[in-house]
């Protein structure tokens, strides 16, 4: 929903606040998670989205107004910290919709964690010469996006004001994340090669995220009993840590509004030209993945893919992206592909 970010950063036309963990990696904690799905998977599970109906009775919502911008800004934290996503709709109208709920139930949790907790660090309201009052939050004294304004003699948040801005961040945060991302996939499958992870005499990469159960055939399994720690071992901890828990066979849940596959061969625009990464059932002639956005234009913009050469690329597929992400079977970067540089 919101994001407190203190370090602000310009990439492409899109402006947002970012607080990365460097070394986060997208580990989603299921049996076979959506987003380690490989090639064989077809189309995607649709992910929530307003019904005609609903979006209807969304729009006509009466957006609530307030005696004073305090009690305004104590309103929305209330409901922020009681996760109360219907509260939230009142208090930003029906424009709030897509700022509320960006796909990934858990980053917008996280999100609102994150806003409550800097309220009670710190708030004060700023009065503005052009009418409107900014609310300030935290030690870093961070600018709440959506300015309260005087509407028909009560108080009001402006949701059509900070909406593209709150995308923005949101979306800049996502797509720098899914880079990090990129990277430590690569790592984690450079260290898998490394051993004979099935015994059969072939160093191989892994087809898989995550392993079967008792098997090392993915970049996770669960150490201890002896095991040794798995590429991914280090790293999943702080999917846990932020939320993401273990789903049921197949429910597919973004990781930061992302979903990820893993694809099993390159096309002719890729270094080496085109070929199967899988020879004889062992993936050895190399590995990649493609990350797409669970909503676009409200979770993410850009679809990014990466194989054993490290170089990450973007595109934009607009209203498309979730349908070309999830059919995607080769890493093929030709001229429509951008090469991006991860932040250091």
């Amino acid at each position: 929903m919101f994001q407190s970010e203190s370090n602000m950063r310009v990439r492409s036309f899109r402006y947002f606040g970012v607080a990365l963990l460097a070394t986060v990696m997208a580990v989603v904690l299921a049996g076979s998670p959506a987003w380690a799905q490989t090639d064989k998977q077809a189309a995607p599970t649709p992910v929530r989205k307003v019904k005609p109906k609903q979006r209807a009775v969304a729009q006509e919502i009466k957006q609530k107004a307030f005696a004073s911008p305090e009690e305004a800004l104590k309103s929305l934290m209330n409901a922020a910290e009681a996760g109360d996503r219907g509260q939230l709709l009142v208090i930003f109208g029906a424009e709030g919709k897509g700022i509320i709920a960006s796909g990934d139930d858990v980053a917008d949790k996280a999100d609102l964690d994150r806003v409550v907790l800097a309220y009670k660090e710190m708030n004060r309201l700023e009065a503005r010469g052009d009418g409107k009052v900014i609310a300030h939050l935290g030690r870093d004294e961070w600018a709440l996006p959506i300015p309260i304004v005087r509407k028909d003699g009560g108080w009001v948040f402006d949701t059509r004001a900070g909406k593209e801005e709150i995308h923005n961040r949101r979306i800049g945060r996502n797509e720098l994340n899914v880079m990090e991302v990129c990277k430590a996939y690569v790592d984690a499958q450079r260290e898998y090669i490394g051993k004979d992870r099935d015994s059969d005499g072939v160093l191989e990469y892994a087809q898989k995220l995550v392993s079967e159960e008792r098997q090392a055939d993915g970049l996770y399994w669960p150490s201890g009993e002896g095991r040794e720690e798995s590429p991914m071992g280090p790293l999943m901890a702080l999917a846990a840590k932020e939320g993401y828990k273990k789903q049921p066979e197949g429910v597919k849940v973004p990781y930061h509004g992302y979903f990820y596959r893993i694809l099993k061969a390159q096309g002719t625009h890729a270094q080496g030209g085109a070929r199967n990464y899988v020879v004889k059932g062992d993936m050895t002639g190399g590995f990649a993945l493609v990350a797409y956005p669970a909503e676009y234009g409200n979770s993410g913009i850009m679809t990014f893919i990466v194989n054993q050469d490290g170089i990450i690329y973007e595109k934009d597929f607009g209203k498309h992206a979730a349908e070309a992400g999830s059919k995607m079977s080769r890493f093929d970067p030709d001229r429509t592909w951008k090469k991006v540089e991860p932040p250091k």
